[in-house]
């Protein structure tokens, strides 16, 4: 078992070697020395890969490099072709090690640190740099070579390093964060979703194209081809603005190639010029979109925790519902042992004497019977129970005891409101009681009407309450206040329009008040929780 688990661990290292000698071999023919693409594959995989791979990395790149050493060595020196042998990984791997272990580079896992990121690449590409100029100053030049410009061709190296990092290393990572932290399923599902690639494809690809085509067809001796190169960093401040740094990484890698395409020959003046602008335009743009990015998950934290808080507090609405509808269900079975009570003592009583007059103890009987019938019916009512929310509007306790007290009433349900949540259903009679008992509490309203209305919008159903109170001075004196409001307050909470505002707002809505010439409009929006409770009241 050991020496089989040993075997396929020698395997993978193998196989490590060779996939990454073979990359190294063939981004070396695709580089040049102001856009050195294979930087951009050096730091990638010491980020990525795990430690124990890194001997088998550097010794895949010494055995894609010692062929073509052995074959110069005699042109250019046994010093450079040793030199040359030396990986290149070696030279940058305390960079990488440091920006894994102490830069915090992965601090979040769908994450990268981008300031960590970019000071490892501008630090990785001057090592590199310095690397290419130790080389050069070992070769042996043939005779009659030119001078060297030392100065140049370093801040040419140094551009290709760093533009080379750009244009791979933030793709990479972002590519292996997409892999890593997803199951194939999701992956697939978060592709056909993605945002960020249905705008690559459809705008981004075809506006470098564009650039690309007006480059190549640009009159000679004109600077339109310089313009179009220039441009193509707009594609990528768009993308950064709109999806964070795995934007101008998208969008960097695909201008940096585009501004290859209309590279007339090398060491071309003016593509240098245009990679020098794209490479400050991605540094700005990777920094300002993990800024982007941190901002976005800070919103969704609060997201999440304001969806959070709200459900618990539509949970907590829901128990305290259950609580009195337990509450009004003893109310009744206490009404019911009242009257067995009464019937009782009065049978006793007409025993003891038979000529007693009980009409009076039938009436009290009556009278308690009927407050404790009212006070349940206020705490949870007998008809919405019975009959829903519509019936409880429309003739519910409420609406009785303004009818008796000469107070118009009407209600005006146009929606269907079998569709909401029982939680919905409940604040909504809540929110009506509520303001009944707050306009009564006031004294100022003789006509009292009730208007709903239901619809829906992105998946979440909506309900906008609408109460209009209106004032005739000349009934207000006729309307019998004391009968009146022991039978309304106690279905409020006493703290009238602040009520219905917190009420609202747990239910993600929002309350306003307005003043009419003979009275005043309460208008209420709710939204339908995304998810119900199971334990429904009925």
């Amino acid at each position: 078992m050991q020496k089989g688990f040993r075997g396929e661990a020698w395997l993978r290292h193998i196989a490590v070697a060779v996939i990454y000698g073979l990359a190294v071999t063939l981004l070396r023919q695709l580089s040049i020395s102001h856009w050195m693409i294979l930087s951009g594959l050096y730091l990638s995989v010491l980020l990525l890969m795990r430690y124990r791979y890194w001997p088998a990395l550097m010794l895949g790149e010494a055995a894609s490099v010692a062929h073509f050493s052995y074959v110069c060595a005699d042109q250019l020196g046994l010093a450079w072709a040793l030199f040359n042998v030396i990986p290149t990984l070696l030279f940058i791997i305390p960079i990488a090690y440091w920006a894994r272990e102490r830069g915090r580079l992965f601090a979040h896992p769908r994450n990268v640190n981008m300031g960590t990121l970019l000071l490892c690449a501008l630090i990785a590409a001057c090592v590199m740099t310095l690397r290419s100029l130790a080389a050069l100053t070992i070769t042996k030049l043939p005779a009659g070579y030119p001078p060297i410009d030392y100065q140049q061709l370093a801040a040419r190296w140094l551009l290709g390093d760093y533009l080379g990092i750009l244009t791979i290393t933030p793709l990479a990572l972002f590519v292996y964060q997409e892999i890593t932290h997803s199951t194939w399923a999701n992956l697939r599902r978060r592709l056909a979703e993605s945002r960020l690639l249905l705008e690559s494809a459809c705008i981004l690809l075809p506006a470098l194209g564009f650039l690309v085509w007006i480059g190549l067809n640009a009159a000679p001796g004109t600077q339109t081809r310089q313009i179009a190169q220039i441009a193509m960093f707009l594609p990528i401040v768009w993308l950064a603005l709109r999806h964070g740094w795995h934007g101008a990484a998208v969008g960097g890698t695909a201008a940096s190639l585009a501004i290859l395409m209309l590279m007339p020959h090398r060491y071309d003046n003016d593509t240098i010029q245009a990679e020098i602008v794209i490479a400050f335009v991605m540094s700005t743009m990777l920094l300002m979109g993990a800024r982007i990015a941190a901002l976005d998950r800070h919103a969704q934290t609060e997201r999440t925790d304001l969806r959070m808080t709200l459900a618990l507090a539509q949970r907590n609405v829901q128990m305290g519902e259950m609580q009195l509808r337990m509450t009004a269900q003893a109310l009744e079975q206490i009404r019911d042992a009242v009257q067995s009570v009464c019937l009782m003592m009065t049978s006793r009583l007409r025993l003891l004497h038979s000529a007693i007059d009980d009409r009076n103890y039938h009436r009290l009987a009556l009278v308690a019977q009927d407050q404790l019938f009212g006070l349940a019916d206020s705490l949870y009512p007998v008809t919405w129970q019975e009959k829903g929310v519509s019936a409880a509007l429309r003739e519910g306790q409420i609406p009785r005891a303004l009818d008796r007290a000469g107070i118009r009433y009407w209600c005006d349900l146009r929606c269907e409101l079998d569709g909401l949540s029982p939680n919905l259903h409940l604040a909504i009679y809540r929110l009506v009681c509520e303001a009944i008992a707050d306009a009564c509490a006031r004294k100022s309203a003789t006509e009292i009407g009730v208007r709903l209305r239901c619809g829906e919008r992105n998946g979440r159903r909506w309900v906008v309450l609408r109460l209009i109170f209106r004032a005739d001075p000349a009934r207000l004196r006729s309307v019998p206040w004391d009968e009146l409001l022991p039978r309304v307050m106690p279905a409020s909470s006493g703290r009238g329009f602040h009520s219905i505002q917190d009420r609202a707002a747990t239910f993600e809505g929002k309350a306003r008040e307005r003043a009419l010439p003979d009275g005043r409009r309460i208008s209420v929006l709710l939204l339908d929780p995304e998810k119900t409770s199971d334990a429904e009241i009925h």
